[in-house]
């Protein structure tokens, strides 16, 4: 049965939130929700697996369900957070809207691009938002890089690079079987290097065409381990994209690399958390202080989710625009589409995509 949304904006109460998937992403909602716990609350949590959901309400103290109909029926959630398999975000967010409640979905928002127009689209309809977690933007070494680059600091730029340099092992894909799989969850460029493709098309884009190669080298899944992406940008310049699940031993690199006439800047450390060098031909006071925004994480997710709900709360309680909804969601995930049909079909592919 169709609901109507949560009147916004949400200024009388702390906003209600519910999480359905509660794996290895949700300690990340579940500690950004207590830190804004005088906003937010967490009401609801959803999970298939027995072991999972009791773990999760004896953490969280909220309402347990075994599925998103018995929780969208047994709670009075305001927006429904989708911690699930990539590939099943589409269905349940159409569902979730045309419950009446707001949609906030891990990365990537959907594996296959006619799906992710879907959400959208039916979110438009509905009358609710879409959020999509895109948290690495809100990091801060990469709002000093966004700021040199919105400043034109860089001026012309020539070249872009990213390298995602990590380790899979197996038994990260045994334990969780959709892991790999092109239904629901796509390889190393949807999973793991999304974000750093967001990064691209939110720092410099948008991209233009796109042509990539894929192999599976070393996983016994179904899509990529490994594979390098090759980008015209709009604005005249190059970009590339080379990711691995195979480094040895533990992580190793997620950086970016801006070469432009004006300046270099290289953002590295494991997960873009470390300014290595920062060099411009005009030299600005906060230059100075320019390193203080490198952090120590003890993982690839950094800190950006609570400031990613920050976002979210104050955009419900009016106080805020959406720093990612729907539309720039399906930004990187055309670009990452793109590179899969050019891929598997030898060829250069231009963006927009058409279906």
């Amino acid at each position: 049965m169709k609901s109507s949304p949560p009147r916004l904006p949400i200024v009388d109460r702390p906003i209600r939130f519910a999480l359905v998937g509660c794996g290895r992403i949700s300690a990340n909602h579940f500690e950004s929700l207590r830190q804004h716990a005088a906003r937010a609350e967490l009401v609801a949590v959803c999970d298939n697996r027995p072991e999972a959901l009791a773990a999760a309400v004896a953490r969280s103290g909220a309402a347990g369900f075994d599925s998103l109909e018995a929780l969208l029926a047994g709670c009075d959630a305001d927006i429904v957070v989708l911690a699930t398999p990539s590939g099943l975000h589409p269905r349940q967010a159409i569902r979730v809207a045309a419950a009446g409640r707001h949609v906030l979905t891990e990365k990537p928002m959907a594996t296959k691009w006619d799906e992710g127009v879907q959400m959208v689209r039916a979110c438009r309809e509905a009358g609710v938002k879409l959020f999509v977690v895109k948290q690495n933007r809100l990091n801060p070494t990469l709002q000093r890089l966004k700021a040199a680059v919105d400043g034109g600091r860089f001026g012309r730029i020539a070249m872009v690079n990213v390298n995602v340099f990590w380790t899979r092992p197996q038994s990260y894909y045994d334990d969780a079987p959709w892991r790999g799989r092109w239904d629901l969850d796509g390889g190393a460029f949807l999973n793991q290097a999304s974000h750093y493709v967001d990064m691209v098309d939110w720092l410099v884009g948008p991209v233009d065409n796109v042509h990539a190669y894929t192999a599976t080298l070393a996983r016994d899944i179904e899509a990529e381990d490994t594979g390098v992406m090759s980008l015209r940008l709009r604005k005249g310049g190059l970009a590339s994209i080379n990711v691995t699940m195979l480094t040895h031993g533990r992580n190793f690199e997620g950086s970016i690399t801006i070469l432009g006439e004006r300046g270099t800047v290289r953002v590295g450390g494991v997960a873009v958390n470390k300014i290595e060098h920062w060099e411009f031909d005009q030299s600005l006071p906060e230059d100075a202080a320019v390193h203080d925004a490198s952090y120590a994480t003890p993982s690839v997710y950094g800190f950006g989710h609570p400031l990613y709900y920050d976002n979210v709360i104050g955009t419900l309680r009016g106080e805020r625009r959406a720093e990612v909804d729907g539309y720039e969601g399906l930004r990187s995930l055309e670009v990452v589409i793109a590179a899969y049909r050019s891929a598997r079909d030898g060829c250069r592919v231009g963006l927009p995509l058409v279906f």
